[in-house]
């Protein structure tokens, strides 16, 4: 009776007009596993998870998500419906899954509603909190309790969210601490050739980089790079411009006012020996900048708008990383690496001095790293688990 009345509120409080419609990918033939992501954090996960079906057992998959995504190969990606009767059951005619899977633990009512109507099987992953929708607060007796009794198995990363989810009203037999899911491959690919060709050039010389650099920060990475040259004067810095117009300029001012030897990729121009700085000046390459540089730090984190480059790009190849207090979308990642030990933190352009010649120390540098890659590459036997009870339930042993 109050699951009822929840919903009927839930409704009347989140109607939208009648008549608009939505453009959706034609559904290809075969049976399809929906996947829904409510954010950019957990979309990685269910994109690899989503790669492993599609390659394993050669199913069709959805993946849902508010925030825009890249296309993946063979991987639908569409925003989901607005959270309404009529567009959950537009939605679920459309595409007619055999299993649904949520993550972090945004239960989206109607939509729920329809899929358990369908006797759809509901497994939540890498449960968190349990929410409703943002911004659809209200008073929804019984609501949440009644969807979340439903689910087949809710899979948490930590005790504390087990005993949210148990506190929501889900069956206590079906809430199992398994940790996070293995994250899809951040390691960005690079020409081999190319890499063995800088790395014989670079030789011995130590070398870091800075990743996606906005021009207000460019004082504190070139006020950096002159204080660690006095600890290693050899060493060799890549920088990478946020906006690559800014490169022609940015090379200027370091021959300019620094005096230093400064080769331009955009030239063509070999990096030497005498070389101080290498300025680089395309969003392609970064595969092969991590690959080289021991150490990154990650532009836009200190005095931009947030950082610009996910950081298990270079966790995920071996280079430790430094970053500023403005994570930007990273957040939540930041927190793991952080809580891992895994990236060092700055909080000015002179702590960035610091932690840079601190790091010049090939074994601080490669701890670092370490630490950084086993967050990068965390999970493999979670996402194996939920694999194995999508098959259970999908063979109907479920």
């Amino acid at each position: 009776m109050a699951y009822s009345l929840g919903l009927t509120l839930y409704n009347l409080a989140n109607r939208r007009e009648a008549g608009e419609t939505f453009a959706r990918a034609p559904r290809p033939p075969g049976r399809l596993v929906w996947l829904h992501a409510p954010s950019v954090e957990s979309a990685r996960s269910l994109l690899e998870l989503g790669r492993r079906l599609q390659d394993e057992d050669g199913l069709l998959v959805l993946l849902t998500c508010p925030d825009a995504l890249q296309p993946r190969k063979a991987i639908l990606i569409e925003p989901p419906p607005p959270d309404s009767p009529q567009d959950a059951r537009a939605f679920l005619d459309h595409w007619q899954p055999e299993i649904a899977i949520m993550a972090e633990g945004e239960i989206r009512p109607a939509l729920v509603h329809e899929a358990l109507e369908r006797k759809l099987p509901l497994l939540m992953v890498a449960g968190r909190q349990p929410t409703f929708l943002r911004d659809r607060d209200g008073w929804y007796p019984g609501l949440m309790r009644g969807l979340l009794a439903e689910f087949r198995a809710v899979l948490t990363v930590d005790e504390p969210s087990a005993r949210a989810f148990r506190k929501a009203g889900a069956t206590l037999s079906a809430v199992e601490v398994t940790g996070k899911l293995e994250e899809e491959s951040a390691a960005l690919p690079c020409l081999e050739a190319e890499r063995d060709a800088l790395a014989r050039q670079f030789a011995t010389r130590p070398v870091w980089l800075a990743a996606a650099l906005p021009e207000a920060e460019e004082a504190a990475v070139i006020a950096a790079h002159r204080a660690a040259l006095r600890l290693a004067h050899r060493l060799l810095l890549i920088v990478v411009p946020a906006d690559p117009s800014r490169s022609v300029a940015l090379a200027r001012r370091m021959e300019k006012d620094e005096g230093w030897t400064v080769a331009m990729r955009a030239d063509e121009e070999e990096p030497d020996s005498e070389t101080e700085v290498y300025v680089a000046d395309s969003d392609r390459e970064f595969g092969l900048w991590y690959r080289l540089a021991p150490v990154t730090y990650l532009g836009g984190s200190l005095a931009g708008e947030g950082c610009i480059r996910d950081p298990l790009e270079p966790a995920a190849l071996g280079s430790a990383i430094l970053y500023g207090p403005r994570p930007g979308p990273y957040g939540v990642v930041f927190g793991r690496l952080g809580a891992a030990r895994a990236a060092r933190a700055v909080g000015s352009a002179v702590d960035l001095a610091e932690a840079l010649g601190d790091l010049l120390s090939p074994d601080r540098a490669a701890r670092l790293a370490q630490a950084a890659w086993a967050v990068a590459s965390d999970g493999a036997e979670v996402t194996d688990r939920v694999i194995e009870k999508v098959r259970r339930i999908m063979d109907g042993d479920g």
